[in-house]
């Protein structure tokens, strides 16, 4: 905009379009508040509530720093000698001297990335700023003394959070990029991202439900989840999909693939170029896939046992029906891998073979050190979300979805914030966002289960620790060899406690680290050549030691997967098609693939 140029004279301003938009944010604004303190006083629901039980977490914290008043003054004088260097430093920027910045943001800060962020004088003496004091608040939390474990980690998780939430970066007037663009477009950035905000918060029934992606760019089956296949059985808890053959000839011994159920399974199978189900059955392999049901108060009773009897094992018993063969490999993934460790105890137990391998994507079977998520789970706050659960029957999906976003905060809510509500434009079309956003429903029952004998008492790797179906489970009386990849970044199954499983079975095992975190590390195709692989053929007691002596390969870990898993395949046989006669049997085709359960979502009722 030329210097004697105001808004008003710009030929693209128009100040009938910014009234118009203006009103309409008026009047939303108007009905999302009514709409909010209607259900408020419908519930009788507090205005403030403590589920996470930060009162007592921070009182503690500041009891202990007071406890101590030289540590705390000795970190106030840090702090001011920071403050003071930085001063010097930005007034001689500011008289045009080469100066060497006090504090840098790390190299994988998204955050500040726009070139003012360094070259203008006050908004890198704003980003410096906000650096020192995150720094400090961070350091002075993290190294407070006498905190128990527990508390420590939710005090320093939270705290992040309020840090990552004070970003200059989130506000208008010290983003430069935001900024300029307010002045660019005489505020219509800031109204239309005022229509964002106020309809994400109607999309969320009052609640604050950001949009990642433009979810009418994808449909299932039709541009995401499109490998064909077919519905060969499903029961109250899951859909079983067998993929039509993309070979002439296919090993005779098929593969289950068990996903986790606090996902759509799809995450599988998102596109042609990077679906790890599409890559399985160009391999040769007869696959089928459990598609979890989206529960309702239908299934508040549903336990971890029913998840287990009609999951894998209904599965295998379909399997068999549908393609003669007795036995099969099986892959969990997440939460599917913990089931399939259970359920490969509930075998052992009695002397069923039926899986014959069995492969561990970032599954947790020892939740010691479970990784973040173990600051959502004490006694506190699990009794507080039972408490909620009963009411309905199920945990809300959104809840979990929070739960997951905040763990990378940065990424999953404020970059968002900034380009939906301060830069005022429409999230992009990502298939992986859409996914992500497509959350499930927890039955009551199974969760309550889950939280309480994994995270809280850790009872999976104890021998009889939980019993399902009448059977005392011993992880270590599996026999079958096991294949274990992890991811180095991943934020939600730590692969240094993902290592543990090995230890633990009983059989044979393989581990591979990955590159990346939970998902990207995964869902990684050999075609993308991307983030690599480590391994190392000797499994030694810790997951340190095991580093120390692995080799980095590039690539995708899949290759290494498949060339494990031949030995477990058998014989090449004729390609078997979905609904083909097996025998006396024919298979049952209910419907196309995806299935009417992966289309089931939680925010439509």
């Amino acid at each position: 905009m030329a210097a004697t140029e105001t808004v008003a004279e710009r030929p693209d301003y128009d100040p009938v379009a910014l009234a118009e938009s203006l009103a309409s944010a008026a009047d939303k604004s108007a009905k999302v508040l009514g709409d909010f303190i209607a259900r408020q006083a419908a519930a009788g629901k507090s205005m403030v509530t403590d589920e996470f039980g930060l009162t007592q977490a921070f009182l503690e914290l500041a009891a202990k720093m007071l406890s101590n008043p030289y540590r705390l003054a000795e970190t106030q004088m840090n702090l001011w000698w920071e403050y003071s260097a930085l001063w010097q430093s930005s007034m001689l920027k500011l008289m045009g001297q080469s100066t060497t910045p006090v504090v840098e943001p790390a190299k994988s800060d998204k955050r500040f990335r726009h070139e003012d962020w360094e070259e203008h004088f006050l908004f890198d003496y704003v980003k410096q700023s906000y650096l020192i004091a995150a720094r400090w608040l961070h350091n002075t939390v993290a190294n407070v003394e006498g905190l128990d474990e527990h508390t420590r980690r939710k005090v320093d998780f939270f705290t992040r959070q309020y840090i990552d939430a004070l970003a200059p970066s989130n506000f208008a007037l010290t983003n430069p990029e935001v900024f300029r663009e307010t002045i660019a477009s005489g505020g219509q950035n800031l109204v239309k991202g005022l229509n964002n905000l106020l309809d994400d918060i109607e999309r969320g029934n009052g609640q604050l439900k950001i949009s990642m992606t433009d979810s009418k760019a994808f449909e299932l089956g039709v541009n995401i989840a499109t490998t064909p296949g077919h519905v060969v059985f499903q029961n109250d808890l899951m859909q079983l999909i067998q993929y039509e053959p993309a070979t002439a000839k296919v090993a005779k011994r098929p593969l289950l693939i068990m996903p986790p159920w606090i996902n759509k399974y799809y995450i599988l199978d998102l596109r042609e170029k990077n679906s790890l189900i599409k890559w399985c059955v160009a391999q040769g392999l007869t696959v089928f896939v459990i598609s979890w049901v989206n529960p309702d108060e239908r299934h508040a009773a549903k336990d971890f046992v029913d998840y287990m009897l009609e999951g894998p094992l209904a599965a295998l018993d379909a399997i068999e029906k549908v393609t003669g063969e007795k036995d099969a490999n099986v892959l969990g993934y997440c939460l599917g891998g913990t089931l399939l460790a259970a359920a490969l105890g509930h075998l052992a137990a009695k002397k069923d073979k039926r899986i014959v391998s069995a492969s561990f994507m970032t599954s947790l079977i020892d939740f010691t050190g479970a990784g973040e998520l173990e600051v959502f789970i004490d006694e506190e706050q699990v009794s507080s979300l039972e408490r909620k659960m009963s009411e309905r029957g199920y945990l809300e999906g959104s809840h979990m979805a929070n739960t997951f976003n905040m763990l990378r905060s940065n990424d999953l809510i404020w970059s968002f914030v900034i380009n939906n509500y301060l830069m005022g434009r429409d999230p992009f079309p990502f298939d992986l966002l859409h996914w992500n956003q497509d959350s499930t429903r927890m039955p009551a029952k199974m969760h309550s289960f889950y939280l309480r004998n994994m995270y809280m008492r850790n009872k999976l790797r104890e021998p009889g620790g939980i019993s399902l179906a009448g059977t005392p489970i011993d992880v270590s009386k599996v026999a079958v060899p096991a294949y274990f990849v992890s991811a180095i970044e991943d934020h939600i199954a730590p692969w240094k406690t993902t290592y543990a499983g090995t230890q633990l079975l009983g059989g044979k095992s393989r581990f591979v680290l990955s590159g990346s975190g939970h998902i990207a590390g995964m869902i990684n195709p050999p075609e993308a050549s991307k983030y690599g692989y480590w391994t190392n053929e000797k499994l030694p007691a810790t997951a340190e030691e095991w580093f120390k002596g692995a080799k980095q390969h590039p690539g995708s870990w899949w290759k290494d997967w498949i060339d494990w898993l031949q030995p477990y395949l058998g014989p090449q046989v004729a390609a078997r098609e979905v609904g083909k006669a097996v025998g006396k049997t024919r298979a049952r085709v209910i419907e196309a693939a995806p299935g009417s359960y992966a289309r089931q979502r939680a925010d439509v009722r």
